[in-house]
């Protein structure tokens, strides 16, 4: 999994924030966990998380790498869709939501399809973290800096180009249009280093420039 390098260095950056902003009495759902590597680490801070990917092969390896975690579960969601925030809130009630790598890679209308959903799951009480890449130039350059070239890419990026949409980029400004400031406050916001399965022979580990932030409905007060 290309994003999921198992590193803890990307976490140290964001983990106290996370820890401060996020209701520690409330489960997590983790959208787009893929084989669980955050689910369990959230699993160690909260009573409960759900993480749910649209990979039924991913949640599959994910439930097998947790067997040990009674406090983490996995679902396949396509957190996107019509009616999967309400579906959400009626399984766990209000959560907090942590989205790591996924809206780099969908359309403007998932997207907002996407935050609309997470919307919901947050209720009263909850609130939304979010990580993503944020290259800032294009997709060639981009899959260049993953170690692709004209003579051809690692395997490893092969592999996820061919069950990923190609990714763009991630940060203030399509926060801003995907939260719009009527709908969603934002708590917090900071550069981060994304962390890449090493994909050069050697195994040098390899970063992307990333974006965080930390968000609450509009509609609640910011001491909630």
């Amino acid at each position: 999994m290309l994003w999921d390098s198992g590193s803890q260095f990307e976490r140290t950056q964001y983990a106290d924030e996370l820890l401060t902003h996020l209701d520690p009495a409330l489960p997590v759902v983790d959208i787009g966990c893929g084989n669980g590597t955050h689910t369990r680490w959230l699993a160690g801070h909260f009573p409960s998380v759900l993480g749910v990917d649209v990979s039924a092969g991913a949640v599959e390896r994910a439930r097998h790498e947790s067997a040990d975690i009674p406090n983490a579960e996995y679902a396949v969601l396509d957190a996107a869709a019509a009616g999967a925030g309400r579906l959400l809130l009626e399984r766990l009630g209000p959560a907090n939501v942590f989205v790591r790598g996924v809206f780099h890679v969908l359309k403007p209308n998932r997207q907002a399809s996407l935050a609309a959903n997470l919307h919901i799951v947050l209720g009263e009480q909850g609130n939304l973290f979010l990580a993503e890449t944020n290259f800032r130039g294009n997709s060639l350059g981009y899959l260049a800096a993953l170690g692709a070239t004209r003579a051809g890419m690692p395997s490893q990026l092969q592999r996820a180009l061919e069950n990923l949409p190609r990714p763009g980029h991630f940060g203030a400004q399509e926060r801003s249009r995907q939260f719009p400031a009527d709908r969603w406050r934002l708590i917090i916001d900071d550069s981060v280093e994304i962390e890449v399965v090493s994909m050069n022979p050697v195994g040098n580990q390899q970063r992307v420039p990333g974006y965080f932030a930390i968000l609450a409905p509009a509609s609640r007060p910011p001491n909630k």
